[in-house]
């Protein structure tokens, strides 16, 4: 028989959604903390969370931290509470398409720049007949990165 009470159906879309926040390079424990600030959508402190999730309040503390880091959990204030408190920034999509567009244009002028570092010393062999095979194939791997480069950070503008 299914169980289809709120609880279990709370816990379906927190395990479902954190495993598509997982998409975006965070370990299970980050994107499990951010799914749960998001669906509580209340600011919430680190024995808050540490109680929800049943980890340690440091690892509710050092993943926290580097949610904060991405812009994806913001400190907020409260009067009366002492306690640092920790929200979901609710600009979701913005964020994790901030964050990956920027971390996809990063990597791929990275490998751009290696690329080309690397085609300046085949350039610079004695040529030989191998060496104009790997050197088309090397052409080709350039173009690829220059026509991601140019996608995303055409999506970049387009987002903006």
């Amino acid at each position: 028989m299914l169980d289809n009470s709120n609880e279990t159906i709370r816990n379906r879309i927190l395990l479902e959604f954190a495993k598509t926040v997982e998409l975006f390079d965070l370990n299970p424990l980050e994107a499990r903390l951010f799914t749960y600030l998001y669906v509580e959508g209340e600011a919430l402190t680190l024995d808050d969370m540490s109680d929800a999730l049943g980890k340690s309040k440091t690892s509710m503390s050092t993943s926290v931290r580097s949610l904060v880091e991405l812009n994806l959990v913001k400190r907020v204030w409260k009067k009366g509470v002492r306690k640092d408190l920790y929200q979901a920034n609710t600009y979701l999509f913005k964020q994790f398409m901030s964050f990956y567009m920027k971390k996809w244009i990063d990597a791929s002028e990275d490998r751009k720049e290696a690329l080309l570092d690397i085609k300046y010393q085949l350039e610079n062999l004695s040529s030989k007949n191998d060496s104009q095979n790997l050197q088309e194939k090397l052409e080709s791997i350039i173009e690829f990165h220059q026509q991601l480069d140019s996608f995303f950070k055409e999506a970049s503008e387009i987002k903006n």
